[in-house]
């Protein structure tokens, strides 16, 4: 789970407060763990419980993975993932571009660059730095490309994270890149949920596991140090210590020339944070914001994002907005502020990019995107429109080297639109098409429409279809519903030729959910689903069910339910609180087991989501939306498949593992996969990916169609 982050990845991979009692309030704490019979699930790596898994495996694979028809939809989909057409997308690290590529023949990947003249061709010449797959082999380890940190502005040196299997934790190894070479005794990190960042050639920030205490509750480093080059990572000198119930630290430096500065953050929960200024004498100075704003500081620039309504003076700034001020000036106590978004009923910030003089917005709009372009002044800054969206699509803006000019890469996809990339400059005249992705399947046999229903407590929840343009409204169209509702992450128009072949070509209607908990509308739209109103988003998401009904798109026995990670967790309540909807459900990588979640991988790190088991109070709402809990016997429960990875060190394989070991148990119909690598993304290559793709299609299809 990752805040402010597209949810297209997880679609095309088939997957990836209000109302609390009082502290005095005498409701019973969570039942403890002793009581569970399926704790013994919870040894993630032990022989008797893999070889449970394995055999869990395949039962699975005999019942829905073992049919001609299964294999081809593997195989068509792996031709999608490892397709040649597909556009490479760069970043831009000196004065080549940089890309990361998988393929048939490079299943684990090429870290390669070229150069712009050559990226503009429809055959570039590319040069490989990083082959994973000839490296895995000579250390007979299975990397997983994690990414590189080069040291500007020379990018002599890089940073590469390598993940085994691809869990999040990874070691890091320094890198030459001129000569494509990792760095004798340079500088180096065992495994691990690490923070590191250039301070310069020879130094460090370094947050990681410095052994017993040096990590949070939420897994992740609680301590940051200055490391320098050619001594011990034991000599590295403490920068600062968070708490140990804090989610993680880190520190980093602003290479950028003429404004270079360090910064110290102090991620105390998922939504709030305290960001420092680092002086050359190692004091630190707070950035006076409130702790759940969002800041970026660019040169002289500070913005902000508060996302509760903020008072300065005597002025209020909305939930969602989007604040400039000089950052030298902010931080000497002026509270000059300039607006440069405001959201209204319909609008939300999705995002910006600085270049070097201008700021493109990205603005969404009942969930559909519009570019402007802000020019800084004093005042008011200018403002240009970039274009919006053509109807029911995304578009996407970024610079390319916010250091030096104002060049920009731009993006329109849309679920029947293939992807085109356009380069341009701001100023100059419109972007020019570069790149286009290739067509999948034929789209003109289906039309995207935005439709609304309305939730249990008269809230307007929007939703995508995507149909065949023939749809007969008689109720009996198989459908996938899809949604995730969390962590204020939007689901929008997007391409997809996994979800064209494995859904919408054998006649399938296809959902999205833009339900609460997510990110649709800004802030406003996660809180109204946040701990206590957890609940909220799963009556979004069975309303929009219901609505498909109303107008006879489908039926219950017609309509499959999917999600992943947090969505997983939706499925998990879609299935013991709304059964009577659907005639399937397919949960990945879940959160289910709410009891024990905050003990389990990384899952501390988000009781700013969904609340504290262990706190009495709490625990009284978190069981309503605690699947494991709430699953019965005697239920008239759809089939359900749980999948997940072994390597999954955020979310974990226990909670889909229990969660189908006790309907198992009691006597439902239900199924389960473990992918052995994968991390939270449960595939560690396009293979797999292809796999566990046409595993869940196949699983849903079988019972809707």
């Amino acid at each position: 789970m990752t805040p402010k982050t597209s949810l297209w990845l997880a679609l095309a991979l088939g997957l990836t407060l209000g109302g609390m009692t009082h502290a005095t309030d005498k409701t019973m704490p969570a039942a403890p763990a002793s009581n569970d019979p399926n704790l013994w699930l919870e040894s993630i790596d032990g022989a008797k419980q893999l070889d449970w898994v394995k055999q869990q495996n395949a039962e699975t694979v005999k019942k829905y993975a073992d049919s001609a028809e299964f294999k081809q939809l593997d195989a068509r989909l792996l031709e999608v993932l490892d397709s040649n057409e597909r556009i490479p997308m760069v970043s831009k690290i000196g004065d080549h571009y940089y890309n990361f590529w998988r393929d048939k023949d490079h299943p684990k990947g090429l870290w390669r660059r070229t150069t712009l003249d050559e990226y503009r061709k429809d055959q570039p010449a590319w040069e490989t730095v990083i082959d994973l797959d000839a490296l895995a082999q000579t250390e007979n380890e299975n990397w997983v490309w994690h990414g590189a940190q080069c040291l500007k502005p020379a990018y002599q040196r890089c940073l590469i994270s390598l993940s085994r299997g691809g869990a999040d934790a990874d070691v890091v190894r320094e890198f030459d890149l001129p000569g494509k070479q990792f760095v004798q005794g340079g500088f180096a990190l065992p495994e691990a949920k690490s923070r590191v960042a250039w301070m310069d050639q020879d130094h460090l920030y370094v947050a990681t596991d410095f052994g017993p205490g040096s990590m949070t509750t939420s897994s992740y480093p609680r301590i940051v140090k200055e490391w320098k080059r050619g001594t011990p990572l034991s000599s590295a000198t403490t920068v600062y210590e968070a708490r140990s119930d804090d989610m993680s630290v880190s520190a980093a430096r602003d290479n950028t020339p003429g404004f270079e500065r360090d910064f110290v953050v102090r991620q105390i929960a998922f939504y709030d944070s305290e960001t420092f200024v680092r002086g050359k004498d190692g004091k630190l100075s707070k950035i006076d914001v409130p702790t759940d704003a969002n800041t970026d500081v660019h040169r002289e620039w500070l913005l902000i994002e508060p996302r509760n309504d903020w008072k300065v003076g005597s002025k209020t700034y909305k939930s969602g907005s989007l604040l400039a001020a000089r950052f030298d000036d902010y931080m000497a106590g002026k509270r000059e502020l300039t607006v440069l978004f405001e959201p209204t009923d319909n609008t939300a910030l999705d995002g910006y990019s600085w270049t070097r003089h201008q700021l493109i917005l990205n603005v969404m709009d009942n969930v559909v995107n519009k570019l402007e372009v802000l020019t800084p002044q004093a005042g008011e800054w200018k403002r240009e429109s970039l274009g919006g969206a053509p109807r029911l699509s995304t578009i996407a803006a970024g610079a390319v080297d916010e250091d030096h000019g104002d060049d920009y890469f731009l993006t329109v996809t849309g679920f029947l639109q293939p992807t085109t990339l356009y380069y341009g400059t701001l100023g100059q005249g419109e972007a020019q098409a570069i790149k286009h992705s290739p067509s999948f399947f034929d789209a003109s046999r289906y039309e995207v429409s935005q439709h609304f229903a309305t939730s249990k407590d008269g809230t307007r929840v929007p939703y995508f279809e995507i149909a065949p343009k023939n749809l007969k409204a008689d109720g009996s169209n198989p459908t996938l519903q899809y949604g995730y509702g969390g962590f204020e992450i939007s689901l929008q128009p997007n391409y997809s030729g996994n979800v064209g072949r494995a859904w919408l070509e054998k006649g399938g209607v296809y959902v999205i959910a833009n339900i609460r908990g997510g990110g649709e509308y800004g802030p406003r739209w996660h809180k109204a689903a946040l701990k206590a109103n957890r609940l909220r988003a799963y009556e979004d998401f069975a309303a929009v069910s219901e609505d498909l009904f109303a107008r006879k798109i489908t039926s219950p026995q017609h309509l499959g339910a999917m999600g992943g990670s947090n969505g997983g967790l939706l499925m998990g309540n879609m299935l013991t609180q709304y059964p009577q909807l659907y005639g399937a459900i397919v949960s990945q990588v879940a959160l289910l087991d709410m009891q024990r979640y905050t003990h389990l991988s990384a899952g501390a790190s988000w009781i700013a989501e969904y609340g504290d088991p262990d706190k009495p109070a709490e625990w009284s709402w978190i069981k309503t939306f605690s699947p494991y809990a709430n699953a019965k016997a005697g239920q008239p429960y759809p089939p359900v498949l749980f999948t997940t990875s072994t390597r999954d060190d955020r979310v974990g394989p226990v909670h889909a593992r229990k969660m189908y070991a006790k309907l198992q148990g009691l006597g439902h119909d239900t199924s389960f996969y473990e992918n052995i690598e994968g991390g939270h993304g449960a595939a560690a290559d396009n293979k797999q990916s292809a796999y566990m793709n046409a595993l869940a299609y196949t699983y849903i299809w079988e019972h809707v169609k």
